[in-house]
């Protein structure tokens, strides 16, 4: 069966109600290690790789394996409760998207850092130059690279040594 990508939410519906709505949908069960993994996903701060969202799942149940971990994540961004992405550095990571706001990301390319952030004069300037160029934009996303202050004064101080 195909998966039906991005259901959107009730207004009253929690993300363990929206996910039984996508697995019931696509003929899957729920079972109990896969709502330990979304309960921590949902749970985590920030933007998480499997790695990381496994050694956290592991502490309630060490059974979990990578693969359940990576399946269950699979579900997650296809019904629209997580969205991955890639950063630089090979890994995917995901983020919480129940009930977010749109926003950007600033990268740390020293120590991996990422912020997220919001600006209406980025997001109006991205439309006016889509506009210039005739598009209608249905998506985007805005990743801007380079170092924090804590890499820079480190780099600094490398420097004068």
């Amino acid at each position: 069966m195909k998966p039906v990508r991005n259901i959107a939410p009730e207004p009253t519906e929690t993300p363990a109600e929206l996910l039984q709505r996508y697995l019931t949908r696509q003929g899957l069960k729920s079972t109990r290690q896969r709502s330990i993994i979304v309960e921590t996903f949902l749970a985590a701060e920030g933007h998480l790789d499997v790695d990381q969202l496994l050694a956290r799942v592991r502490v309630q149940d060490p059974r979990v394996s990578a693969a359940t971990v990576y399946r269950t994540m699979k579900l997650l961004t296809e019904c629209g409760l997580a969205h991955a992405q890639n950063f630089g550095g090979g890994h995917t990571r995901y983020e919480s998207t129940f009930r977010r706001e749109h926003h950007d990301h600033l990268i740390c390319t020293g120590c991996g850092t990422i912020v997220e952030f919001e600006n209406d004069r980025i997001e109006a300037l991205q439309d006016q130059v889509a506009r210039h160029h005739g598009y209608t934009i249905h998506d985007h996303k805005l990743e801007l690279y380079g170092l924090c202050r804590d890499c820079q004064a480190r780099a600094a101080r490398g420097a004068r040594l």
